[in-house]
């Protein structure tokens, strides 16, 4: 088929966030699959997408929260009241203005539109009237933004989330609606759609990276970091369960116990003196060997948690809330499920001891790889299947 991968970020040639990483999976999957596919989207500045041959670039702009200057973003507050739009829609409507469909109806015609999350069709709603199209549900939007609103102390953010998660709803259901089909990266999620739209959705299991590029398991080296943690931190459920460890679960930890944060973090954000917040690494592989055991401690959102993936298929042990596994019927045996602060310290604590003593408590997983691989095939072909109706 010759699909249009429609996306606010272009998949680039080291991806960063979670987001990216998933979008580069899908389109890696779809391509090997045998399909055409051309990604249609932005670009942040400084980047150049992974396939620039198979890349259509409608502007080159910042759209994230963390990284642009209070003046903007109450330009997109303001775009967001006038067109009565999610703030997260006004933003990609504001840096499209009119190019994105422009350019999907150039380079068309398409068998099929991937729409990768609710916020483009969302700001570009005629893009529903070009081709069939498949809705990418990455998380539930609405409900993430509600998360956002009940977890922050700031009345005025209170009222914003609660506005966006309105917003986002309507439209989420309005698309679910109108779509051909909907893939969702979690079984929680596809099931949160509801019973009339089961016969419509499918789980797109996920993996991250290059199989081929990822060296064995134990590499013996000595860690640098006991603890390990990586994410994209300025997102707002994400950042819930960074708090929640930083400001819970590390008092109740051995001070020397060395701890690692990695990816972006809010400017204020505070960390005790045993956590190092290194920020962005080039290598999310390399820092996650560089640790003894991997703590997910999401407490917020939905969708599948890449770094969980990353953990898993790398085969290195960790410590995680049952909402960091969200997605997975079984977990490998060098994973320690628990969800208070209590018992994550406590969890935490001896499996430290333990791989301290030489038991590095690694696995191999190159058979979950496969299976998640397999299952993203099958998941692809489902969707696709439909949309060519």
């Amino acid at each position: 088929m010759r699909l249009a991968f429609l996306t606010s970020l272009i998949p680039v040639a080291r991806p960063d966030t979670g987001f990216e990483i998933a979008n580069a999976a899908i389109l890696s999957a779809l391509r090997e699959a045998g399909h055409t596919v051309t990604a249609i989207g932005f670009l942040r500045p400084g980047e150049i997408p992974a396939d620039p041959d198979q890349a259509v670039v409608v502007a080159v702009a910042d759209i994230e929260n963390a990284v642009v200057p209070a003046s903007q973003k109450l330009r997109w507050l303001a775009a967001a009241g006038r067109l009565r739009l999610p703030v997260a829609c006004a933003k990609l409507r504001l840096a499209g203005a009119g190019r994105l469909v422009e350019a999907v109806r150039a380079h068309g015609p398409f068998d099929a539109l991937i729409l990768n999350s609710v916020m483009l069709p969302g700001a570009f709603p005629e893009l529903l009237r070009l081709a069939p199209c498949i809705l990418v549900e990455h998380n539930i939007e609405h409900v993430s933004a509600r998360q956002n609103a009940d977890h922050t102390g700031h009345p005025l953010l209170r009222r914003l989330y609660a506005r966006e998660a309105r917003l986002l709803e309507r439209l989420e259901r309005k698309l679910w609606d109108e779509a051909r089909f909907i893939w969702t990266l979690a079984e929680e999620d596809r099931q949160g759609l509801g019973p009339a739209y089961r016969d419509k959705s499918c789980v797109l299991p996920l993996v991250s990276g290059d199989p081929a590029a990822a060296p064995p398991a134990d590499l013996g080296e000595d860690p640098a970091f006991d603890i390990g943690l990586i994410g994209t931190w300025t997102w707002g459920p994400n950042l819930i369960g960074l708090e929640w460890f930083l400001r819970e679960i590390c008092p109740l930890l051995p001070d020397d116990i060395r701890i690692a944060v990695a990816g972006r973090v809010p400017a204020e954000l505070q960390a005790p003196p045993n956590v190092s917040l290194i920020g962005r690494v080039p290598w999310a592989e390399g820092f996650l060997r560089s640790c003894r055991l991997i703590a997910l401690s999401s407490r917020a959102g939905t969708g599948v948690q890449l770094k969980t993936i990353e953990a898993m298929q790398l085969g290195l042990p960790a410590v995680a809330t049952t909402l960091s596994c969200r997605g997975f019927t079984e977990l490998p045996a060098n994973f320690t499920l628990a969800d208070t602060a209590g018992d994550f310290a406590r969890a935490v604590t001896e499996r430290v001891a333990v791989i301290r003593t030489g038991d590095r408590q690694r696995v191999d997983g190159a058979a979950f790889m496969a299976s998640q691989r397999l299952a993203l095939a099958d998941g692809l072909a489902r969707g696709l299947a439909v949309a060519r109706g």
